[in-house]
Parts: structure tokens; sequence; C-alpha cells
């Protein structure tokens, strides 16, 4: 199988091509290909001819796609559109990587792939106006992800939210974390390990949630990185409005899935957290 990951430098997009890496996995990164470029867009992928094509390509600053709708739309929407019907034109099976901010986090519980989306952020509108461009191809995935954390750290974002805990932990700094934003915290490793074993099983297109098992709000998510490390930094509750943050959060936007429902092992968020510790060479 022939296996091309869009994005292949970042922080899921490393993990994709080390999960894939029996198989003819082609890794592309910004300078191979540019997905917003349609010319240049099918270019690629026509000329690589896979048979699975992953996009991780993605404008993800939240706060920032405020600032720049139109740059977020290009590579969130519009770039999933030309994905995708390279795609179908090369028959081509479309795997878009979409988030947990397409819902609005008034459910209250953990989001299914049945509940209906409804995003309250230019971020999370533009990711799911790129889910409708995607479910355009007839053999396609969305796989819904959240709150990641992989060892080779987010792409724009530098590093991501362990990482920042943990030095912020190890210099005694205080701390404070928002303790009314709720999510299912999700080891890159995780999720491309079960991209891949949807896509080998050859599930039924459709939208899927990969994330680790549980949630937590983001206090109690770096309390569980201390516990882990055996750091005792002062660390104290905020709440999210006290932030300023441009873009809207959702206040609850766990997911689960309905559609998976035990099929393929699901680890908790504390084991996989404990499974990047090691990984990073922390414990």
């Amino acid at each position: 199988m022939r296996i091309a990951v869009i994005g292949a430098g970042g922080q899921l997009g490393t993990d994709l091509v080390k999960v894939f890496g029996e198989y003819d996995c082609l890794p592309l990164t910004h300078q191979d290909i540019e997905v917003a470029d349609r010319e240049r867009c099918y270019e690629v992928l026509k000329k690589l001819a896979p048979e699975v094509v992953i996009n991780t390509a993605a404008f993800h600053q939240v706060d920032a796609c405020e600032d720049d709708p139109g740059r977020a739309f290009m590579v969130n929407a519009v770039g999933a559109k030309n994905v995708a019907e390279a795609c179908l034109e090369i028959n081509a099976t479309c795997v878009f990587i979409s988030t947990d901010f397409v819902f609005d986090g008034r459910k209250g519980a953990p989001y299914t792939e049945s509940d209906a989306p409804s995003p309250v952020s230019t971020y999370g509108i533009s990711k799911l106006a790129g889910e409708f461009y995607t479910r355009r191809a007839p053999k396609h995935y969305v796989m819904r992800v959240a709150s990641l954390f992989g060892a080779a750290g987010a792409s724009g974002k530098g590093g991501n939210f362990v990482e920042a805990m943990v030095k912020k932990g190890r210099a005694g700094e205080k701390i404070s974390v928002v303790d009314d934003l709720w999510m299912s915290p999700t080891y890159t490793g995780d999720a491309a390990g079960l991209i891949k074993k949807i896509t080998e099983a050859k599930m039924p297109s459709g939208i899927y949630h990969v994330t680790n098992s549980g949630q937590c709000c983001w206090l109690d998510f770096a309390g569980e990185i201390f516990n882990q490390l055996n750091l005792k930094p002062d660390l104290s509750p905020i709440k999210s409005v006290q932030l300023k943050q441009k873009a809207l959060r959702p206040a609850f936007s766990a997911l689960q899935s309905e559609k998976l429902n035990g099929l393929f092992g699901v680890r908790h968020w504390k084991d996989a957290l404990t499974g990047y510790l090691v990984e990073k060479g922390y414990l």
C-alpha cells in the first residue's frame, strides 16, 4: 500500500510516518506540497499516485485564525477541497484530520460521531468546511483528534502543553491553568495507531473520533503531568475568560467513538501520558 502523509513534519504527521513505515510511505512536508495551491497539489499527488492520502496540513493557531480567516479557510477548507478532488481523480482514499473544535461544547458530555457540529471559532468553522469538502470524495475518512501531544511537538506552536508544563514545573515557576475547559488529551502515537488500524481494516467511509479515552480539564491534565514526574510546583486554577483569548473555545469538547466501540484497544489518557513521558525520556 502506498500512502502519502501531508504535513509529515508535524506532531501527528511524524507519528503517522512511523506507524505506516512498513508500507510504501511518502512523507510530504510544506516544501513538497502546498495544499492551498490547487495546481501544485494535483501535480504532486498525480505524480506519486498513492492509494491513500492523509492530510494533516492545517492552520491550527486558534487565535491567529480570528485575525486571518482568509488563511484559515485557504489551508483548512480550500486545501482540503484540493486534496479531496485530487484523490477523486487518482482513485485514492482521502483522510482528513479534523478537530474537537467543530463542536460548541454545550452538550456537557463527550461528543460522538453522530452529534451535530456547531463550531464557535473561525478555526472550528474552517475545519468543518474541510470536513464537508473531504466527504465529497467517494472514499474518505474524517478523523477527529483533540488536544494532541507528541514527541515532535506542534508545528507553529513551539512544542505542546506537556512540554510547557514540564519546563515550568522544573523551573519552579508559579503556574496557572484553566479549570473550566474540558477535553480529551490525546497522544499522537496512539492517534496515529488508530488511524492506521481504521485504514488497514478498510472501515466504511465516514467520520471517526480517534482520541485516547477519558476526559479532564486542563488543570487536571497539568496536575497529572506533575504527579507522574513527582514535581510539586505552585499550581493554581484560573478561568478561561481571564486569558482574554480572541477565539472562543468549547467548554466541553471531549470526544469518544461510538463507531469503533471497543473494536480497537484505546488507552486512557493517563496511560498515554505515561507512554509519552517514557518516549521523551522523562520517566
